[in-house]
């Protein structure tokens, strides 16, 4: 098993450095652009992911979602990103699929209780949530109700 895992460690870097070079024959001068520019792109994927780390971890606290979730889409984009960096092809095509793999949210209510209410109540607060729409117009009104008196006709009995 040692054997297979250095082997695997090993070949990695040889397929990387073979792949470079038949593509750097190939294109010439592009192939250095585009390791400048999914270079640059990496390093952008980190500093914003460092950036954000701290106010992802407080919206899922205050939201009562599981912060572990948080810090996994944040390390995955951290380790995409160091990928990016890596000059070569094929740890470009890991961090694309890295990045393209979804991470599921919990579903948090409004109150931030999962699943405490009923049909009625979740349906009530997520309609409170939605933007405004410009054709509806809020408002009071008072419903007036008039009597109608009718008169009885004398000659009627």
């Amino acid at each position: 098993m040692r054997f297979l895992i250095g082997l695997i460690l090993l070949a990695f870097p040889i397929a990387e450095i073979f792949l470079l070079v038949e593509l750097g024959q190939r294109y010439g001068w592009w192939l250095l652009l585009y390791l400048v520019v999914i270079g640059y792109l990496g390093l952008q994927l980190i500093r914003g992911e460092k950036s954000l780390i701290s106010a992802k971890m407080t919206q899922s606290l205050s939201a009562g979602g599981n912060p572990i979730k948080a810090m996994l889409g944040s390390a995955r984009n951290m380790v995409a990103g160091v990928l990016l960096l890596i000059p070569g092809v094929i740890t470009d095509m890991i961090a694309v699929i890295l990045l393209l793999i979804p991470i599921q949210q919990p579903k948090v209510s409004v109150s931030g209780q999962a699943g405490n209410q009923t049909n009625y109540e979740t349906s009530y607060n997520n309609n409170n949530k939605q933007a405004a729409n410009d054709d509806v117009i809020e408002g009071e009104y008072v419903e007036i109700k008039e009597e109608i008196i009718i008169k009885d006709n004398p000659d009627k009995k």
